[in-house]
């Protein structure tokens, strides 16, 4: 074989073996990522995505509790523990289940007087109880503590333990008005007398508390203990705690729910009437605009509310 004829079969090899590496690398471009090794889209690039969104659902994670539910129709449901405490445990027919389930008025409601008006000061209350109220300028701070403790009574059906003392030292027991006693007052002490048949009626109970009202006055509350100034705190059990404070006119503003932290921190929300006589209401904290809870490691003295200042030494229990 000549030289011409051995080329001429190595240079058709050659371009042979060329031939199929450039078919290869169409088939198999060099550089190209395989569809699985796609890289994964950026969140940026999905639908719907925005670093505002994001940040939004950041935001509300690491929202706070909100404390006053505007939609609850009684106190535990108005007004949630706040965050880390919870409500302390209480018997079924004790006075603070009694009092968290009381019904309140509309969120936003004004306190009203006795004859229907409104209070002149709006800004003290965070709700407003249900609690009845006579016509008269008669159920005023401590006269609201009675009436509380008095419809406890009748609805738990303990009416033998409805008993209020009066300025003059008379017992005014409901068992014995019941029973068709009437008190005769004026003279150097009150006094049972004949009035009537038995009546155990809303209606006829009403007539006691107006009479209790005019005669014990916010100078005595309950079987033998006497108050001036008074701050009320409902512990555990229905039980309440007083405050205490020698002066005139006194006043009274009642605890009306107690929560506690699993640290042992303990809150409580302050209930009150006033004068004149006024719907009972829940009063705001002023050193917190929308929590209405006073923190007990914040407390001190002379204390605070939104209408009165008590001075240490104000907390007393009542035993009724």
């Amino acid at each position: 074989m000549n030289k011409a004829k051995r080329f001429f079969i190595f240079l058709t090899v050659l371009l042979t073996l060329l031939a199929g590496v450039m078919v290869g690398m169409m088939i198999f471009p060099v550089g190209t990522p395989k569809e699985s090794e796609a890289p994964m889209p950026s969140p940026e690039s999905l639908p719907g995505f925005s670093a505002e969104s994001e940040e939004q659902q950041k935001s509300d994670t690491e929202k706070p509790q909100e404390i006053i539910n505007p939609e609850g129709k009684t106190l535990q449901e108005r007004v949630a523990p706040p965050p880390g405490y919870e409500r302390t445990e209480a018997r079924r027919d004790s006075l603070t289940t009694f009092l968290r389930k009381y019904p309140l008025k509309k969120a936003g409601k004004p306190v009203l007087l006795y004859n229907g008006e409104e209070k002149g000061n709006q800004s003290a209350h965070m709700a407003v109880f249900k609690l009845p109220m006579e016509k008269e300028d008669l159920q005023q701070c401590a006269d609201t503590v009675m009436r509380v403790y008095a419809e406890y009574f009748w609805k738990t059906g303990e009416k033998e333990r409805i008993s209020f003392r009066f300025v003059d030292g008379f017992q005014a027991e409901y068992t014995k008005w019941r029973s068709g006693y009437r008190i005769r007052t004026g003279e150097s002490r009150s006094s049972w007398v004949p009035g009537g048949a038995h009546d155990d009626s809303y209606e006829n109970f009403k007539k006691y508390l107006r009479m209790v009202f005019a005669y014990a006055g916010t100078l005595f509350v309950g079987p033998a203990f006497i108050l001036y100034t008074v701050l009320v705190m409902v512990p555990v059990i229905w039980s309440l705690y007083y405050s205490l404070y020698a002066g005139s006119p006194g006043h009274v503003v009642m605890v009306v729910d107690v929560c506690r932290s699993s640290d042992g921190k303990k809150a409580f929300l302050l209930g009150q009437g006033f004068m004149p006589a006024q719907e009972f209401h829940l009063l705001k904290n002023p050193l917190h605009e929308d929590d209405p809870w006073y923190y007990l490691e914040e407390v001190s003295y002379p204390l605070q509310t939104p209408e009165y200042s008590f001075k240490k030494g104000s907390f007393r229990r009542l035993e009724y």
